[in-house]
């Protein structure tokens, strides 16, 4: 009886067209740098849209995670199945049944769920799509290095008051595609690739203490994964150029175990070629899947797709890294809000989420006139693994490492800071000479990176090019993955579960197994007051570096046991 009560209260309203809300009144709608609107949409051009239905059980599911993470429980490592997270979280019957009679009564067609139940993707015609979410007008744009071309509204969409307790938002209307992070060189002419000028997969492995010795079995289901949403892709044959190149000294795989997603047959990215060059160097030898802008339609979102597709399969790689990144300021609070319980499931089945602290510093922004710092976001969720960026002090030079300026970090304006890394934040905010204003940044923030690798110099193969200099976090998280995903082999040879979410274990251990980086600062706001500079490194975690940089040796007999 509830049920039917609830649908007929549901049709009366929709019908009436009356009682409407914005889901996402905090949305900031702004056309980004390098896109231009191509005018409206035909109103029978069909589009397909994601409809995020609220979940149950997410306190349960925080302690889960907390639970599965800490190496002081007893359930540490115990971590929970694709089918046992969706028994716990997916929507009640009345929001599966209310939304579904709302989108069919719209005409919505061909509705694809996902395991967990908690996503509904359906097609309609722009005409259909504009009469169920008021307030939306469809325009195409086109923009980005690639010229993509997607589906936006600039307008904000209403739902009806109903659907409250049963949706939390609509994907596709008003978040573009983000701009690769940083500005990669042109391809220069190289007379010789032998020199030792700039980082390389055997840079790497002497900094970090890896022998040859140190790659995958090639005997255990171990596998590692990079996610890539910028319509950029790889292509096979440079990863074979850059391993004839820079792979002599170890063993590795020869090419990417499984793509996800769409390949395009244009030209390679540079990014795309870093990541997956760098992931399948430092965890070397290790099964090495990628998703590529998986899900792609001009009206989808490919960060939100990626995410749907993790709630959509049973059997995932370990470790994921990501260079994806925007500000916290440009998206909606229930967006980032659900974003984090995705983290939150992923971490309850024992996945490591890494994602690049991004190539900003601290970030700069005026509110009401005044400077502040400028978090990134999903770098500031607490329950993914951050990495920020170093150089080294001598570039030329396999020294100790300073700070790249350009390493992301700073403190969260929405997610406050985790029991976890209390007792470090707390004694880097006490014991910093070099704290800038306190006016520009929130002290009781999640505060990020966690960890850092190199960022700076890098050798990547691109179109069959040997580029020099390729610098960003985007190099950094698929190094500091591929490591971890070295750390998963010998758990998984020692029958141990692999590491999952790392960050309790990483606090309580205090950074053991990492290089300290104790010298430089990132950059900020160019003004008077803090002249340019964010946060400073020191002794322990800082907002720029975390906890450091990883010595494998020592990071491998850390993490190991139990």
């Amino acid at each position: 009886m509830g049920l039917q009560a609830g649908l007929l209260g549901l049709l009366a309203l929709v019908i009436a067209g009356k009682c409407t809300y914005n889901p996402e009144p905090d949305q900031r709608w702004m056309l980004p740098p390098g896109w231009v609107s191509l005018g409206r949409v035909d109103p029978e051009e069909e589009l397909s849209l994601t409809f995020a239905l609220k979940q149950q059980n997410l306190e349960r599911l925080s302690e889960l995670v907390q639970a599965v993470s800490d190496p002081s429980s007893p359930q540490y490592g115990k971590y929970l199945t694709l089918e046992d997270v969706a028994e716990l979280i997916q929507p009640s019957p009345l929001t599966l049944l209310t939304v579904q009679k709302w989108l069919s009564a719209a005409g919505a067609r061909n509705c694809d769920s996902v395991t967990t139940q908690d996503f509904l993707t359906c097609w309609l015609s722009v005409r259909q799509a504009e009469l169920l979410l008021p307030g939306a007008e469809f325009h195409r744009y086109v923009g980005g290095p690639t010229k993509t071309h997607v589906i936006r509204s600039p307008h904000p969409y209403q739902l009806p008051q109903a659907l409250a307790p049963h949706v939390d938002f609509v994907a596709g209307l008003h978040r573009f595609p983000p701009s690769s992070p940083r500005q990669r060189p042109e391809p220069q002419q190289v007379g010789t690739v032998s020199l030792h000028f700039g980082v390389t997969p055997s840079v790497l492995r002497q900094r970090y203490n890896l022998t040859a010795k140190d790659v995958g079995s090639g005997t255990t289901n171990n596998s590692q994964a990079c996610a890539q949403f910028l319509e950029q892709y790889f292509h096979n044959s440079d990863l074979t150029e850059f391993m004839r190149l820079f792979g002599g000294s170890f063993t590795h795989q020869a090419s990417v175990a499984k793509v996800v997603g769409k390949q395009g047959r244009g030209r390679a990215g540079i990014e795309a070629s870093l990541d997956v060059e760098y992931l399948m160097s430092a965890g070397a030898n290790i099964s090495t899947w990628v998703y590529s802008s998986p899900g792609r339609h001009e009206a989808q979102e490919p960060f939100l797709q990626w995410l749907l597709l993790l709630s959509n399969e049973s059997s995932l790689p370990h470790v994921h890294t990501v260079s994806y990144g925007d500000d916290e300021d440009s998206l909606s609070s229930i967006y980032i809000q659900r974003v984090n319980t995705e983290f939150m499931k992923a971490a309850a089945r024992g996945l490591t989420l890494l994602f690049a602290s991004g190539d900003t510093g601290a970030g700069c922004w005026s509110v009401s006139g005044r400077h502040k710092f400028r978090p990134s976001f999903p770098a500031s969720s607490p329950y993914v693994t951050t990495v920020g960026g170093t150089s080294f002090k001598n570039p030329f030079l396999i020294t100790d490492e300073v700070v790249d300026y350009i390493s992301g970090g700073g403190f969260s304006n929405v997610f406050p800071r985790p029991s976890y890394q209390e007792e470090a934040v707390a004694q880097f905010l006490k014991s910093s000479s070099h704290l800038p204003p306190s006016s520009y940044f929130n002290a009781s923030g999640r505060a990020y990176p966690d960890v850092a690798a190199l960022s700076d110099g890098y050798w990547v193969v691109s179109n069959m090019v040997p580029i020099p200099w390729v610098s960003g976090t985007s190099a950094s998280t698929p190094v500091f993955g591929g490591i971890l995903s070295l750390i998963n082999e010998h758990r998984i040879l020692n029958g141990r579960a692999p590491l999952g979410f790392l960050n309790p274990r990483l606090y309580q251990q205090h950074g053991t197994g990492l290089f300290d980086v104790t010298h430089g600062c990132h950059e900020s706001c160019l003004n008077e007051e803090v002249e340019g500079q964010g946060f400073c490194s020191g002794p322990g975690w800082d907002p720029v570096t975390g906890w450091g940089t990883p010595n494998f040796p020592a990071l491998l007999k850390t993490l190991l046991n139990p």
